[in-house]
């Protein structure tokens, strides 16, 4: 394949940010943060590298679940802006190369979006049938997600008569996603934002989407993703799928690739923690080694930390309780019974050692990396939030002054983070200055990631060396090859690794072209020559590396 070849997957090799518009910046000092705001700060996103800018829920809503109980799909709550300054918000990412895509949330509405408003009215009404009513609790009803906050899935209303399904809180009734109306005002709404200029989704609890009685063919599914197709050539869906592997699988398409365009890797996320905590590869490495093979036009989100719980239900219970005892020791520092309530600097003690080995391999991994507002910079979380998701929504740290530089206003729509991570220690403006900052290595990290687009293109091999503490691998495809390595103790590890393909050159003719390997993240590494006996390889405690594999033939700058 040809580089250029690449932009038409754009999703492949791109860069994702996170980030919830309230809590960015807030422009006009009344203590929320705004569209305008965040307009203001999209030259930050540009100099950090990012190239897709993903937007949580800014729709109107009660805020009684982050923005996620939406009452209004095609508005911008009030106190975020207008349309209008979405579209400048869109204008301007574009203009600086950035895409967007925004949260499609439609499982379900809030309890105050018309719809339930009115089919609560009457059995009549024609948006009874947009939601899933019974007379009775089902005797198959599933669990809660929250089971320390609700106690079934199904609530009853005073006014309809009946119960109404809710797959999250009470407040979150599921619409009935397999009443052909429903399907039809979906369409529409990300009809609407494709017009407007969005270019993608990354779509809620899609497992929960397709419950309602659609079939093993994930036919509702694939209509969204072909009705996408059809409206935007470019636009794509990156898709929330917390299953093992093998039911992943099925909601990309199986071999097709034609429903979800991304997932989020989250048994390597979990398996990622689990490995930490025991300072050994092994559960990451196994993870990997599981990773199905997907479509050429399917990609894997890999990421480090998002805006809900660090989420450890794919790990067995004596797995769970590893981890929280090494990163969650505390009660207040769990929710769910299965989360995590922390972010990652925190649940490492500020190790910087440990912190940067973490995001390098993010980023070295097969995948695209996906990274949550803050995390450039190595913000904490507010640990007097105690037992809740919010612990993580803390206001961007811009500057060191008491509000973070976020905003004028007397009270904030939530409280910065106190602290040894409060923003006179952790903030934008001191690290843009320091050359050794987080902020400039996660720079160097997404610069080596674009410069390298064999790791959103090729295939995973995991390269044999001799302890367990370290995970070594390559990425290769047509378009290069890169070799990394990241140690998991806090002790230092040398060994050697080959790479496959260069012994057969190694007894080639001596006039022919040799291979190289250059050191990616170290400025003095310079070039070797690669022979079939490998190369020596130093990790310190912690410790990460990269190497580009120029193989003969190949002009690349290292």
């Amino acid at each position: 394949m040809r580089l250029t070849d690449t932009s038409d997957l754009w999703w492949k090799t791109a860069v994702f940010y996170n980030l919830d518009v309230k809590t960015y910046l807030d422009a006009d000092d009344d203590g929320v943060g705004d569209l305008r705001g965040l307009a203001q700060r999209l030259d930050h996103l540009a100099e950090l590298g990012v190239t897709c800018l993903w937007l949580a829920p800014f729709y109107p809503s009660p805020q009684r679940d982050n923005g996620y109980d939406i009452e209004d799909y095609y508005g911008v709550d009030p106190r975020y802006g207008s349309l209008g300054d979405m579209v400048e918000v869109l204008r301007t990412a574009h203009d600086r190369g950035m895409r967007v895509i925004v949260d499609l949330v439609v499982n379900h509405t809030s309890d105050r979006h018309p719809w339930f408003q009115q089919a609560r009215q009457s059995p009549d009404s024609r948006y009874r049938h947009f939601y899933q009513w019974s007379d009775e609790v089902p005797d198959d009803a599933p669990a809660s997600m929250f089971p320390d906050v609700e106690n079934g899935v199904w609530f009853f209303d005073e006014t309809a008569g009946q119960y109404y399904k809710h797959s999250f809180y009470r407040h979150q009734p599921d619409l009935a996603t397999d009443h052909p109306e429903v399907r039809e005002e979906i369409a529409k709404v990300i009809g609407f934002w494709l017009e407007l200029g969005v270019d993608g989704f990354r779509v809620d609890a899609v497992p929960h989407l397709i419950d309602a009685g659609d079939g093993p063919e994930h036919d509702f599914l694939r209509a969204l993703r072909g009705y996408v197709s059809r409206r935007s050539g470019h636009a794509m869906m990156l898709g929330e799928v917390n299953l093992p592997y093998d039911e992943q699988l099925r909601f990309f398409g199986d071999a097709d690739g034609d429903e979800l365009t991304m997932q989020f890797d989250f048994v390597a996320n979990q398996r990622l923690y689990l490995a930490l905590a025991r300072q050994d590869a092994a559960p990451l490495r196994e993870a990997l080694e599981s990773r199905p093979a997907i479509a050429r036009g399917n990609q894997w989100g890999n990421f480090v930390r998002n805006h809900d719980e660090l989420t450890l239900d794919q790990l067995s219970a004596e797995e769970r309780e590893e981890v929280f005892a090494a990163f969650a020791p505390e009660e207040g520092q769990r929710i769910h019974g299965r989360g995590i309530t922390r972010r990652l600097p925190s649940m490492l003690e500020g190790d910087q050692r440990r912190i940067r080995m973490v995001y390098s391999l993010t980023f070295s991994l097969p995948g695209a990396p996906v990274l949550y507002y803050g995390e450039e910079i190595g913000m904490g979380e507010n640990p007097t939030i105690s037992g809740s998701r919010a612990a993580v929504r803390t206001p961007m740290q811009w500057t060191a002054d008491v509000d973070a530089g976020f905003s004028g206003a007397d009270e904030l729509i939530a409280d910065v983070v106190p602290g040894g991570f409060a923003p006179e220690h952790v903030n934008v403006a001191q690290q843009r200055r320091d050359p050794d900052s987080m902020l400039r290595f996660t720079q160097n990290l997404v610069r080596q990631y674009r410069a390298s687009p064999e790791i959103g293109w090729g295939e995973l091999g995991i390269l044999d060396q001799p302890h367990a503490c370290v995970l070594a691998h390559s990425v290769t495809s047509e378009l290069g090859m890169l070799v990394a390595a990241h140690n998991f103790a806090p002790d230092g590890r040398t060994f050697r690794l080959r790479i496959e393909g260069a012994d057969a050159d190694a007894d080639a003719d001596a006039d022919a072209e040799t291979w190289r390997l250059v050191d990616l993240l170290d400025d003095a590494g310079g070039a070797q020559t690669l022979d079939g006996d490998g190369f020596e390889v130093t990790l310190d405690g912690y410790g990460y590396r990269w190497w580009r594999v120029i193989r003969p033939g190949e002009r690349r700058i290292a």
